[in-house]
């Protein structure tokens, strides 16, 4: 159920054998995301459970999901951009089906993440469907 260009992720990651690799690919990721406006790096926008800090910006428009991210932590700020991959793009009522861990443990997140930012990653997640499923 993965969006094209997550797919394109997994196929990247593929061939690369090297976890550094692959850090650097997230975190490069990161970077190509614009910045969040500083407007809206407020209260209601940050994630509540990340070590850094974290602020989504859910912008529906016409029935599609889209959002903006931000995080002061560059690996963070990668996750942000994998999700934008996963969930940007898609149907409103799509949002919720997705099964975010499953796809990212394509990429093997799971065992190359620390404890705070598998928690930061899942509470990005839970607000990303908490969005979607208000805006249904």
């Amino acid at each position: 159920m993965a969006q094209a260009a997550f797919e394109e992720v997994v196929e990247d990651f593929e061939f690369l054998d090297d976890w550094e690799d692959r850090y650097r690919m997230v975190i490069e990721m990161g970077k190509a995301l614009p910045p969040l406006d500083d407007a809206l790096k407020v209260p209601a926008k940050k994630v509540d459970g990340c070590a850094s800090q974290v602020w989504l910006h859910i912008t529906p428009k016409d029935g599609v999901f889209h959002f903006q991210g931000e995080s002061d932590a560059m690996i963070v700020q990668g996750l942000i951009a994998l999700l934008h991959k996963l969930y940007d793009g898609l149907p409103i009522s799509e949002v919720t089906a997705v099964e975010a861990r499953e796809e990212l443990g394509r990429l093997g997140l799971h065992d190359h993440l620390s404890a705070q930012r598998s928690n930061g990653l899942r509470s990005m997640i839970e607000r990303i469907r908490l969005e979607a499923q208000n805006q249904v």
